[in-house]
């Protein structure tokens, strides 16, 4: 068994060494009811909370308290160890004593307490002697936080006229000291601006109105200073402030008012109703809704002449022109105006009244005012297909002016485009220029101008709408150009087909197209007709089965009549095809085409034949390209073309006297002489005829003569493509006065030849007559 003893150092201070107190747990027995005796078992260790004085500063480490365990002898045999939080590092404990110091400065606000585990072990071999236990180190506080606002700055809005006490706005100010601990927590607020305006209550930080009747329109915004202070508000306490702007938000406390009692104004009689004459405004100083105005005109002798309405951007009466007005008639008007607000506060309405009226005066200035017509518009008719000339009705204007000009009538020209009237310059009667057709158009809607004579800027417009009357001019027809489709098995009596009709024209009251055959076909045996009296009829089929061999359409004409006045009928033809069906009388097939293969070949075997047509006449155009690409060969005396096949011979010419090696005939060609020169490059297409300009070429032809006129042919001839070609002339030309000028023995040998000649030759033999000529000069010397 064993016991341990727990000092703690009593009194808050690090260096209190004055008392201590030993807490131990001794065995006890406790007697029950019976008498028994009852053994509690022991505790090694007892634990109470350690305390630490946050902050300390001193130069000595701070003892928590002492541990001992009661196997201790004092022989140093034990060995304390601790573990925990902050154990090492900020907690120490002498291994020997027991004795935990805290070496370094706690805060408490960044932790507020340690929880630590202590042990008891043998020395030598570390064996634990007691179970490892728990306990708190808790530090404790003291005044080093000031309190702070962590939401400010504040912004707050109060009602204007608010009543005192109202609250505004509640600020809360935080501390970091213990609030269980002393008074290091616990605040109070106090304002130190916006006096006498606004008060705050000292324990709960809420914000009042402090005086009555703050007006908006005077003061608006208000800053307010507030602080909170701990330690109760004693001396010595920190502080911290905070900033709140309050902001009075408008009420409807302010009526409108007219700046002026009586307003003037003009308008002029030439304006239209909905022009604007005037404007007015009764300034209220409040805003947004409570700040609305709206305008009314309560009396004068001008309410059905003029009306009020309200621009809402500029919150002004607009007053505007509601009939027209005439200077002739009356000059001026007067009108009483009313402006009101349309939201009322209750707690204000004995402020009231929440209005205001004035005074508008409104003359009215001449003007030279435009013809006017009698009517605002004028309707007429007109039958169709009337003859030129024919009267359409009249308009009539006058001058209201003083002054009664004569008027002028015009129809612009843009209202008819393509002029079906005329109107009459003075007097307004209108007529046709042409017939009219309703079915083209059945309406024609113009306008007639009226001008004062002698102003001819001045004029007013009428709208004159004409109506063509309708003429049954127009013979009914189908409805519908659809064929009707029968089986050849039809029965007789059989409805086939409904037909109806429609006309142009419009359909009188209780009118209705009659049908029947027309006479030509009134008597057939295939098909009957019912005239339903609700213009349509039914198609019947009279005759039993209808053959497709035989007959596979059937046109059957029809008369249709209109009843109107004139009446007016035409013939339509009705196309009635035959066609195939199967025993539910279901449309197999309308063509002819599978009668005629039953009689002789079927459907494949004619696809097989014009499969064979199309293979033969793939083989006859194969044929035929090929036959085409056998050309003749483009050269005409030779079978190999020399374009870029030059074949080189290491044989030298006999010069002009050998003839054996080249004819020479061939620069004297007849074809060349008359001016055609076969290319050799080119199969000619076309043969131009001679030249009248080119004659035959003798034996003394001039080879420089003769080469330019080749070259200016071959340039000049459109019927070669500029194919690059080679022109072989073996011609040296004749009679050469100066022989041979072959020197390759002139070096070797000797050659009483006189070459002073070559000096006459000009300056194309100036080389030749220098390597000549100083041999004989070196002669000379020598």
């Amino acid at each position: 068994n064993f016991r341990m003893f727990l000092a703690v150092l009593e009194g808050s201070g690090p260096r209190e060494h004055g008392h201590r107190r030993h807490l131990s747990l001794h065995r006890h027995r406790e007697r029950g009811k019976e008498g028994q005796v009852l053994h509690r078992s022991k505790r090694g260790w007892v634990w109470n909370q350690f305390f630490v004085i946050e902050e300390y500063t001193g130069p000595d480490p701070v003892l928590v308290g002492r541990l001992h365990s009661d196997v201790d002898s004092g022989n140093g045999n034990i060995k304390y160890i601790l573990s925990g939080e902050g154990a090492g590092t900020i907690f120490v404990i002498d291994d020997k004593t027991g004795n935990i110091h805290a070496t370094k400065t706690l805060d408490r606000e960044e932790q507020a307490q340690y929880t630590l585990t202590a042990q008891a072990v043998d020395r030598d071999t570390n064996k634990p002697l007691e179970p490892p236990s728990e306990f708190i180190v808790k530090v404790q506080d003291i005044n080093d936080n000031p309190p702070e606002f962590l939401h400010g700055p504040y912004y707050a809005r109060v009602a204007e006229m608010s009543n005192v006490g109202t609250s505004v706005i509640k600020v809360t100010a935080t501390d970091a000291d213990d609030p269980t601990y002393g008074n290091s927590a616990r605040l109070v607020y106090s304002i130190l601006q916006g006096q006498p305006y606004f008060s705050v209550e000292p324990q709960t930080g809420i914000i009042r109105t402090a005086l009555p009747n703050m007006d908006r329109e005077a003061r608006q915004e208000y800053d307010v200073v507030i602080q909170a202070k701990d330690m109760g508000g004693h001396m010595g306490g920190l502080s911290g402030t905070t900033q709140v702007k309050i902001t009075l938000t408008d009420v409807n406390d302010n009526p409108p008012k007219f700046a002026q009692g009586v307003y003037a104004m003009a308008v002029s009689e030439d304006k239209v109703p909905g022009e604007e004459v005037g404007r007015l405004k009764a300034k209220d100083p409040d805003l947004a809704e409570n700040g609305l105005v709206d305008y009314r005109i309560l009396e004068g002798d001008g309410m059905n002449l003029f009306e009020i309405t309200k621009d809402s951007e500029t919150q002004e009466a607009v007053i505007k022109l509601k009939k027209t007005v005439d200077f002739e008639t009356k000059r001026s008007y007067t009108l009483k105006v009313e402006a009101s607000n349309p939201h009322v506060d209750s707690r204000f309405i004995a402020w009231g009244p929440y209005k205001d009226t004035t005074i508008v005066k409104i003359s009215v200035e001449d003007a030279d005012e435009p013809p006017s017509f009698m009517a605002p518009g004028y309707n007429f008719e007109v039958e169709e297909n009337a003859p030129a000339g024919t009267l359409v009705g009249r308009v009539h204007a006058k001058d209201t002016d003083i002054m009664n000009n004569p008027i002028r009538y015009m129809i612009p020209r843009y209202t008819d485009l393509e002029e079906f009237f005329i109107i009459n310059h003075e007097d307004g009667i209108i007529k046709t220029t042409r017939p009219l057709d309703r079915e083209t158009q059945a309406w024609h809607n113009i306008s007639v101008s009226a001008t004062e004579i002698g102003r001819s800027l001045i004029s007013f417009l009428v709208r004159v709408n004409i109506k063509v009357k309708d003429v049954n001019d127009n013979a009914p027809e189908f409805a519908a150009q659809n064929e009707v489709l029968v089986c050849e098995n039809v029965s007789p009596g059989k409805l086939i087909e409904t037909v109806s009709a429609t006309d142009k024209d419009e359909m009188a009251h209780r009118q209705h197209f009659h049908f029947s055959l027309a006479p030509e076909v009134a008597n057939n045996h295939s098909f009957s007709i019912k005239d339903n009296r609700d213009s349509t009829a039914s198609i019947f089929v009279i005759r039993k089965g209808l053959s497709r061999m035989s007959q596979d359409v059937y046109h059957l004409p029809i008369q249709i009549n209109d009843n109107g006045v004139p009446p007016m009928s035409s013939t339509n033809t009705l196309i009635i095809r035959v066609c195939s069906c199967d025993s539910k009388d279901t449309i197999l097939s309308c063509n002819v085409e599978p009668f005629i293969l039953s009689a002789g070949l079927s459907t494949g075997a004619l696809i097989a034949i014009l499969a064979c047509i199309v293979i033969l006449l793939a083989i006859v155009v194969l044929f035929v390209a090929l036959r085409r690409q056998k050309k003749e060969p483009l050269i005409l005396f030779e079978e190999e073309d020399i374009r870029e096949n030059i074949i080189t011979y290491d044989d030298e010419g006999g010069g002009e006297e050998d003839t054996e090696a080249f004819d020479i005939a061939t620069l004297q060609n007849p074809d060349g002489a008359n001016g055609f020169l076969p290319r050799k490059d080119i199969k000619p297409e076309l043969q131009y005829p001679m030249r009248p300009d080119l004659r035959p070429i003798g034996n003394s032809v001039d080879v420089d003569d003769f080469i330019k006129t080749r070259i200016s042919d071959a340039d000049n001839d459109p019927t070669a493509p500029p194919y690059d070609s080679i022109q072989i002339y073996g011609y040296e030309g004749r009679g050469s006065i100066a022989g041979s000028l072959s020197s390759l023995e002139s070096v070797t040998t000797d050659s009483d030849l006189d070459y002073d000649y070559l000096q006459s030759w000009g300056p194309r033999f100036k080389k030749l007559a220098d390597l000549y000529g100083t041999k004989d000069l070196v002669d000379d010397n020598s």
